[in-house]
């Protein structure tokens, strides 16, 4: 699912993934500061528009009810296994849908930054290997038996490795089922 939109002047662009009937999961970065959000399904679907029913900041996830959204949700892994074969879905580069190899890697407890470039704020979050380019963000980490892992959200600046980092599945269970909405996307993301 590619997601489009305007914050601050500026056209912003992402990946998403299908959750349940008329949800899409995302990044809060993706969606920040935007009053005019669309998915197009594919890639290449018709634009949908969409309004966020949580956002939260601290985990850099957001949720989209986007209404006429047909398709199938993607079913979500109960645990991410270290290890294990994965591939980062989504639209890097504002291009087309790419499926790249990846591997899932720990999850951790980190002190780091929250969507807006804030913190320090504690989370949780799942490391990868593989690349993971601007675009990818909101986009699924799928394990092998096609499930989501985890929902990326940044790639890995600090080694030479290619790596990102996704927001785990307990985060996004827990955001999910709080979402209710609509609620304010905040100010647009640096």
């Amino acid at each position: 699912m590619k997601v489009l939109g305007s914050a601050c002047g500026l056209g912003i662009e992402g990946s998403g993934w299908v959750a349940r009937p008329g949800i899409v999961v995302t990044n809060a970065h993706v969606v920040a500061g935007e009053d005019d959000t669309v998915v197009r399904p594919r890639g290449t679907g018709p634009a949908l528009h969409a309004h966020a029913i949580a956002f939260d900041t601290q985990n850099d996830i957001a949720v989209l009810r986007v209404d006429g959204l047909g398709g199938r949700s993607l079913p979500i892994a109960s645990q991410a296994r270290s290890g294990g074969v994965a591939a980062v879905l989504g639209f890097p580069q504002n291009g087309g849908y790419t499926v790249t190899p990846a591997r899932i890697g720990d999850t951790r407890k980190v002190i780091s930054l929250d969507a807006y470039g804030r913190g320090p704020v504690t989370r949780l979050m799942l490391s990868l290997r593989g690349r993971v380019r601007h675009g990818n963000s909101g986009g699924p980490l799928v394990d092998a038996q096609g499930r989501v892992a985890g929902t990326v959200f940044a790639a890995s600046t600090r080694t030479r490795r290619r790596g990102g980092f996704a927001v785990p599945n307990s985060v996004v269970r827990r955001i999910l089922s709080s979402a209710h909405g609509p609620v304010d996307t905040g100010p647009c993301a640096p």
